[in-house]
């Protein structure tokens, strides 16, 4: 193990967003980085693993306005809960800091000034809408309306959650603001635009180098064919964020400043720490940068960020590793349901945090995948894996030898499952090193297996009862424990504070990977065996989706979003979303009798390749040839849950011709702050064809 050459690496997990608390679906990613980091440093690389809360824009301007608090002094709140979130989960950052900081102003700035020069910023005038009320431009997420193409209500400025349109928030009908309800005017106003279609040859070469995932490159393909839009990079006042140098009353969009936070903390940890911060991030440099984020920012992370670092005279980053989202029993997380679960209240009710870090592991590889905390699975595998076949190890062993030997060990020194174990050292750090956790800890487990079988058929606990047996005990025992080192060492990414508490029972220096050769020697002592872990009660689980149902019930509450890139989104829902129902919003019966709506049973539901939102159905109506419809229900359901399911479809919708096929209508479905989207489903008895009256 001594041949590995060190590296120099930092490391980043996306920033969240200070709007809302952690939740289960976010820690995905920051127990997938911490992992990865706590690996590297066991290799004995130099690791700095930085983050920092998303602090600007107008969802926070208009949350602490609501609060009756400055922004300053809502994200400050903020940052202290998300710290302590990430230390009950074990997030070991290097250094967790803000975006609205003096390093990011002047990195920004800076970063601002070098494109300009450079040739890559525009000045245009454009047309927006601006709410006559609140006296503020209003961003494409804070206006709403009826979409242009399927006629659907409430829909956003920029895309349709229905029919997966996009359009311009000038194109809805009967647009909205979503903070006042008055409907907005149209206002010319002079924006700030990072020329990324000039940047195009560029990131055609980077995003095809091997920095990106095979999927994430390919999408990323899908958005070359379509073209690159220059990117506005202002938004005027009021706002709250950077204001833009020589520009005043402009202001850096979110999404330019918020990746330089990046580079801002790290600057922070090289002034507490020492650390040059030009050898990580200077454009000929030699260390390597890492970005963790949600596949649903990708865009930001492997266009404008590369563009920008390139064009101002930075390195780019080495990879960008994007994960999948998190569904809990299935299905997207619900308030309702209780699934929607905060860290905060998993720790109450859980407790231990590495249950659920083990858990993810399970589940993670290398992919953009999506993944499932089955909350069944989640108690049995825990249970199972590392009280039933881990710690039992250590549990039917060590109490021999403190009792028999006064804690000596005497290993035999040639034990063939101690062999393979060592032997498995290699596979399982490359598992670590792609990121496939999922296939670490099959082997890790296929070896605890191994040792529980050694263990089972020595039977200490028959030995013990025969004087004669008294070498061979200490030697099993010794050997035993020996193995569970070894299971230590490999599980101490995933289970950093239980591998702390068995360096101590076990004794010596902290275990890093060289130690996998450095086995317990004769006559080491080890200390008095004390209960580890407990399993997980049913009990436990139950407690904690009732207490998240109960949490919804105070309906003032402001809510956080329910997926990491909503987090990350300066543009997301206000807390209140409310619109009075005025007469312009009654439709007469006839109106309504033009609508047919249809018993459909779903007879084929698959994937939509490059589409985020998008399920393609294959809907029986009783017709000849079932209909085709794209149907904007990806985040909540699994395509093989819904083939041979009934529900109700819009039949005599104009089919649409669509980026992905033509759409023979719409599926009803229902959603709000609370979950969804639900597709509608009929009583027993209902047939395909049946018209709903």
């Amino acid at each position: 193990m001594s041949d590995i050459k060190p590296r120099k690496i930092l490391v980043t997990s996306a920033l969240p967003y200070a709007n809302g608390s952690i939740h289960l679906g976010h820690l995905v990613e920051y127990i997938q980085t911490d992992i990865w980091v706590r690996f590297q440093k066991m290799q004995g690389h130099e690791v700095h693993y930085v983050c920092a809360d998303d602090t600007h824009g107008t969802p926070i301007m208009l949350r602490a306005e609501k609060e009756g608090i400055t922004p300053e002094q809502l994200i400050e709140r903020v940052h202290a809960e998300h710290s302590a979130d990430f230390a009950g989960f074990l997030v070991a950052f290097d250094n967790y800091y803000s975006t609205n900081s003096e390093e990011n102003r002047e990195l920004a700035s800076g970063i601002y000034k070098a494109l300009k020069a450079n040739g890559k910023i525009a000045t245009r005038t454009i047309e927006q809408f601006f709410d006559p009320i609140k006296n503020m431009f209003l961003p494409d997420r804070f206006i709403k309306g009826e979409c242009p193409k399927c006629h659907a209500k409430d829909q956003y400025g920029d895309s349709c959650e229905v029919c997966g349109a996009t359009y311009n928030p000038t194109e809805l009908i009967n647009p909205f603001s979503a903070v006042s309800g008055a409907a907005p005017v149209r206002k010319e106003t002079e924006h700030y635009f990072f020329k990324l279609s000039e940047c195009e040859e560029f990131l055609t070469s980077w995003t095809r180098s091997g920095t990106l995932q095979p999927e994430a490159a390919n999408k990323m393909g899908e958005w070359f064919e379509s073209g690159l839009s220059d990117w506005d990079i202002s938004r005027d006042a009021p706002y709250f964020g950077f204001e833009i140098p020589d520009a005043p009353g402009k202001y850096f969009y979110v999404w330019l400043d918020a990746p330089i936070g990046y580079m801002a903390s790290f600057k922070h940890l090289c002034q507490k720490a020492g650390l040059d911060f030009d050898e990580y991030w200077k454009a000929d440099s030699n260390a390597e940068l890492y970005h963790f984020i949600g596949k649903d920012i990708l865009y930001f992370h492997a266009l404008f960020w590369p563009a920008t670092l390139q064009y101002s005279g930075y390195r780019t980053p080495t990879k960008v590793f994007a994960h999948g989202f998190l569904t809990v029993n299935g299905e997207k997380m619900s308030k309702s349901r209780g699934t929607f679960i905060t860290a905060g209240s998993y720790l109450e009710h859980v407790k231990n945090p590495e249950y659920l870090r083990y858990y993810y592991a399970a589940k993670l590889n290398s992919t953009m995948e999506d993944i499932d905390l089955n909350l069944e699975d989640f108690v049995a595998r825990v249970n199972s894996d590392l009280v039933g076949k881990y710690i039992n190890i250590a549990s039917r062993t060590a109490g021999f030898i403190n009792k028999r030997f006064d804690g000596k060990l005497d290993p035999s020194g040639n034990n063939p499952v101690v062999a393979e174990m060592q032997a498995q050292a290699a596979v399982i750090a490359d598992s670590y090193e792609q990121r496939d956790f999922g296939k670490a800890l099959r082997e890790i487990m296929r070896l605890a297996d191994i040792a529980n079988g050694f263990v089972a058929e020595k039977a200490p606990w028959v030995m013990a009862k025969d004087e004669a047996q008294s070498a061979a005990l200490q030697a099993v025992c010794s050997d035993a424990l020996e193995m569970f080192r070894l299971l230590t060492l490999y599980l101490k990414p995933i289970l950093p504070r239980l591998a702390t508490q068995i360096e101590a029972f076990l004794g010596g220096a902290p275990m890093d990977w060289h130690s996998v050769s450095l086995g317990l020697p004769a006559g080491h002592v080890i200390k008095s065996y004390e209960h580890l872990i407990t399993r997980i009660d049913p009990k436990q689980i139950d407690a904690m989706i009732e207490a998240n149902k109960e949490s919804l019930q105070p309906a003032a509450q402001p809510h956080s979003q329910t997926r990491h890139a909503q987090h990350q989104q300066n543009e997301a829902k206000p807390a209140s979303e409310a619109k009075a129902t005025s007469e312009d919003s009654y439709i007469s019966i006839e109106d309504f009798t033009k609508v047919d709506l249809r018993i459909a049973r779903i007879v084929n539901a698959e994937h939509v390749e490059g589409a985020e939102k998008l399920l393609k159905l294959s809907l029986d109506i009783g017709e000849e040839k079932p209909r085709q419809v794209f149907a904007g229900i990806k985040s909540a359901y699994d395509p093989e849950t819904l083939k041979g399911r009934l529900t109700v479809m819009v039949a005599n919708l104009a089919p649409r011709k669509m980026k992905f096929g033509m759409s023979e209508g719409m599926v009803l479905a229902a959603s709000d702050e609370r979950g969804g989207p639900f597709i509608l489903s009929p009583d027993s008895g209902a047939e395909p064809g049946m018209r709903v009256k």
